[in-house]
C-alpha cells in the first residue's frame, strides 16, 4: 500500500501552488494523497473556482473554518485539523506558503508525530509586523522537510540553525502553475469586455493590512491610483478586505463600478486575473505571488510594500519596492511609461518542473 500525503490548502494562493504537486504525485504514482481544505478562505469566488480552473479534484477533507481573527482562526484549524489526524493520520502533512492553515496544520501534525513538509520555506521579509512572517518562521522551525523556492531562503533558514540535511531547492511551484495555464488564461481575452483589448492598462491589487486598514493610507492610495489613471487605464479587482475598509472609511464610493480610467471588478477567477496580468503595461500590487508571475512574464511591478519576502523578483525580476509613498509611486510609474524599466531576467528553478521536484523529494525522503 502506498504512503499516503495530506495536501494542505486553506487560502487561494495555496491552490496555485498545490496543483503542480498533485499533477507530479499522480504523474510520479510513488505515493497517495488526499487534499485537506480548511476553509481559511471560504468565499466560493476565491476558492471554488480556483479548483475548477487549476484542475485540483475537490478536497478529500473539509474543516469550514471560516473567518476570524489570527488567533481564533488559526485555533479552530489546529483543534479540527488534530482531530482528523487522530482518526485516520497521514504519513506526512504537506504544507504550503505562509497563511494560518500552514502554521495551524503544521503545528497539528508535529505534536502527534506526523512527518511535516513546507512548500515554499526561508522566504523572510525580516518584519515581524506581518503575520505572515511570523507563520513563516514557526513553520520552518517545526518542519521536518524544506522545500525552498529561491536562493535567499536557504541562506535565511542556514542562519536559523536549520540543519542542511532538511532542506531542498527545488523552486517555484506557482510557477509551474503560471506557465501550464498561460495559454488558456491569454485565450480568455479579459480585456476586451472592458473595453481595453490592444490598448495599454495597468493591473491593481491592494489588501495587506498596512495599506488598507488605516482609512488615511487607503485614502491617498485610492487618490492616486485616481490620478494615476488619467495617464494609463487601470483594472483594480477590489479584494474583499479592501472593500470592507472602504466602507468603513466611507470610501466605497471611490470603488463603485463604471469608472473607464479606474475599472474596479469583484474577486477575479485565477485564468482572467492571469489574463489581465500578462496584458498589462505594469502592475501595482502588494501581493507577493503577483511579484513572482510578473517578474516571469517580464512586467513591471511596482510593489506597494517597503520590504519583501522575494528578494530574486527584484534582484533578477521585474519588481521594485515602492511602499505607499504617492511620490515614490508616481516617480516609479512614469519610469515604467518613459521605458525606464529593466526588462528582468530567467530566475533559476522557476522552470515549470519544480512540483515534480517537490514530489520527488517528499517520496525520496519518506523513502517511496
Amino acid at each position: 500500500m502506498k504512503l499516503t500525503l495530506d495536501l494542505v490548502a486553506g487560502a487561494r494562493p495555496n491552490l496555485m501552488k498545490l496543483a503542480p504537486v498533485v499533477r507530479a504525485l499522480v504523474a510520479q504514482d510513488r505515493l497517495a494523497f488526499r487534499i485537506v481544505h480548511t476553509g481559511q478562505h471560504y468565499d466560493p469566488s476565491m476558492t471554488d473556482v480556483f479548483f475548477q480552473e487549476l484542475g485540483i479534484p475537490a478536497p478529500d477533507v473539509h474543516l469550514d473554518v471560516g473567518s476570524g481573527s489570527h488567533g481564533a482562526q488559526t485555533a479552530r484549524i489546529l483543534e479540527r485539523y488534530e482531530a482528523r489526524l487522530l482518526t485516520d493520520p497521514p504519513r506526512a502533512t504537506v504544507v504550503f506558503g505562509d497563511v494560518n492553515s500552514t502554521v495551524a496544520c503544521a503545528l497539528a501534525a508535529v505534536k502527534l508525530g506526523v512527518g511535516v513538509v513546507h512548500v515554499e520555506a526561508g522566504l523572510r521579509s525580516l518584519d515581524r509586523s506581518m503575520p505572515e512572517e511570523i507563520n513563516r518562521l514557526l513553520t520552518d522551525a517545526i518542519a521536518d522537510l524544506l522545500l525552498v523556492s529561491e536562493p535567499s531562503g536557504l541562506e535565511h533558514l542556514e542562519r536559523e540553525g536549520i540543519a542542511a540535511d532538511k532542506v531542498r531547492l527545488v523552486g517555484n511551484v506557482m510557477i509551474d502553475t503560471l506557465l501550464q495555464r498561460l495559454p488558456a488564461a491569454r485565450a480568455r481575452r479579459a480585456t476586451r469586455p472592458l473595453g481595453l483589448e490592444g490598448r495599454p492598462y495597468g493591473f491593481v491589487t491592494l489588501h495587506r493590512p498596512s495599506n488598507v486598514d488605516d482609512p488615511a493610507t487607503l485614502g491617498r492610495l485610492l487618490d492616486l491610483l485616481d490620478e494615476l489613471s488619467s495617464r494609463l487605464p487601470l483594472v483594480f479587482p477590489v479584494h474583499p478586505r479592501t472593500l470592507a475598509s472602504a466602507h468603513r472609511a466611507g470610501l466605497e464610493p471611490r470603488l463603485a463600478p463604471g469608472n473607464p480610467r479606474l475599472v474596479c471588478l469583484g474577486p477575479t477567477p485565477y485564468l482572467e486575473t492571469l489574463s489581465l496580468v500578462a496584458e498589462a503595461s505594469l502592475v501595482l500590487t502588494d501581493s507577493g505571488g503577483l511579484q513572482e508571475e510578473t517578474s516571469v512574464l517580464h512586467v513591471p511591478c511596482l510593489t506597494l510594500r517597503e520590504n519583501t519576502e522575494r528578494p530574486v523578483t527584484v534582484s533578477r525580476g521585474t519588481s521594485r519596492l515602492v511602499g505607499n509613498d504617492p511620490a515614490r509611486i508616481r516617480g516609479a510609474f512614469t519610469d515604467v511609461l518613459e521605458g525606464r524599466w529593466p526588462p528582468g531576467g530567467d530566475i533559476p528553478l522557476w522552470d515549470g518542473r519544480a512540483g515534480a521536484r517537490v514530489a520527488g523529494a517528499i517520496a525520496d525522503w519518506l523513502g517511496a
